[in-house]
């Protein structure tokens, strides 16, 4: 399931200084004035930098449980050519996106997928809106189940054995909800993270820091570290019905055969994520608490990132989620937060697209002070990061803070190109006009030089 968690970069409003379970879970444009969409046509993804023994235990960990905690007895998948296909009413973009990723896996993992129009498929995509899916499943954005094809389908085998992940022998049927009235960065997210999710491990865990099997919603699209573990979930010597212990005997070959550079890595692993930091970190960014009650659990999960002694992205996001939550309570507070969390990151050699997420804080509190060359410093190297990880909302917001940096040092024509340039990323991110226009609207009321709303 991907998680209605807040996003860690899409309203700025909420980032910036401001004046005074078990079930796995991530329309026609109108004509403006605004420069076309941009997408991402080439992956740029990264072989895994970890060892095979390290990775053996994250495909295991990630393979026999779900996300509440609960163990599976026995791996299940597809056997044999998956094929998939689109129901309800999907975005535009939407076809382009299922196709490029369909292109990864077949390259990337190995699996035989292909795309159909067969009612008979094995994978459906239902695309519906976003109330519907919350009223199927609470606090999810997108969301696949076994053993049916439609979300009237869900809403009756809910909680029944149908619908039972731990009672699967193996994969035939699934169907895959996403939302078509958000951004169509958050529906290819959604896309990427449900698909992945289909076909392989059903658990999430947050000692990841390079992959999208993991709730903090950091990366937007599949990672080198996914897709090896996708082709080690499919390869010949696995099968239907083997247990941990028989899996683990061969996932050593397996990924010696696959990822022979991580069999001469040494192993260093990340301690486990104790539940009660996993809790913590939901109430603070998930939906229904108040915003004190957002801040206590912001803390606790601070509070245990330092009991448990770590140094690694874990420490970073609750820094940078703490930093989130003082926003609009105590802003020279958040400030501080977001520099240790930067501290932590650039330490953290995982840390992927983290420290451009940081980034966009730390730069708007340089550009409302007026301190243009400042904020330069912090964007200029995280723009390649965020194109790199493919996540347009970032790269435009960085795109735009760079845009009144530039104004605030005295070069307006780099400005209005930096701006005008970003426009495209940003239908992509944040999606409809009125989205993009609030964005730009926010992101320049922040320069000393264009005042406060």
């Amino acid at each position: 399931m991907r998680r209605t968690l807040i996003p860690l970069c899409l309203a700025l409003s909420a980032c910036m200084p401001t004046p005074d379970g078990e079930t796995p879970t991530r329309g026609k444009i109108s004509d403006t004035s605004l420069p076309p969409m941009k997408v991402f046509a080439v992956p740029q993804p990264s072989a895994p930098t970890r060892s095979n023994r390290d990775i053996a235990r994250d495909f295991l960990d990630l393979s026999f449980k779900l996300e509440s905690g609960r163990s599976l007895p026995a791996m299940t998948r597809f056997e044999g050519p998956i094929t998939v296909r689109v129901t309800g009413k999907p975005p535009a973009t939407l076809s382009a996106d299922l196709s490029r990723l369909l292109y990864r896996l077949r390259n990337e993992a190995r699996i035989d997928i292909t795309q159909t129009r067969a009612k008979d498929a094995n994978i459906t995509i239902e695309v519906v809106t976003r109330s519907q899916i919350s009223r199927a499943l609470p606090q999810a954005a997108c969301f696949v189940a076994p053993n049916i094809t439609s979300l009237s389908q869900y809403r009756g085998s809910r909680r029944t054995a149908k619908s039972d992940w731990g009672q699967l022998k193996k994969r035939e049927t699934l169907a895959i909800f996403l939302p078509n009235d958000t951004s169509p960065q958050e529906v290819r997210n959604c896309l990427h993270e449900e698909l992945a999710q289909a076909l392989g491990p059903l658990n999430d865990l947050y000692r990841l820091s390079d992959s999208v099997f993991n709730d903090d919603d950091v990366h937007s699209v599949l990672t080198g570290f996914d897709m090896t573990v996708l082709r080690a979930y499919y390869d010949p010597a696995l099968a239907n019905g083997m247990t941990r212990n028989q899996v683990a005997q061969r996932l050593p070959l397996i990924l010696s055969l696959i990822n022979p550079r991580g069999g001469r890595l040494s192993s260093n692993p990340l301690p486990a994520t104790p539940r009660t930091w996993i809790d913590a970190v939901q109430t603070a960014l998930g939906p229904g608490s108040g915003a004190a009650e957002r801040r206590n659990a912001a803390a606790r999960a601070l509070k245990i990132a330092k009991q448990q002694g770590w140094r690694d992205h874990r420490l970073g996001f609750s820094h940078y989620a703490m930093g989130r939550l003082l926003q609009s309570y105590d802003s020279a507070q958040a400030h501080t937060q977001f520099l240790y969390a930067d501290r932590v990151f650039r330490q953290t050699p995982l840390a992927g697209p983290h420290r451009a997420f940081v980034a966009t804080q730390l730069s708007a509190h340089a550009i409302s002070a007026g301190r243009g060359q400042e904020a330069l410093n912090l964007i200029n190297p995280q723009l390649a990061t965020a194109a790199k990880y493919e996540n347009a909302a970032l790269l435009s917001s960085l795109m735009l803070l760079r845009a009144e940096a530039l104004e605030l040092v005295n070069r307006p024509q780099e400005a209005a190109d930096t701006r005008l340039d970003s426009l495209g990323w940003a239908r992509y991110g944040f999606g409809p006009d009125w989205a993009v226009r609030a964005k730009i609207r926010e992101i320049s009321a922040l320069s000393p030089l264009k005042g406060r709303y």
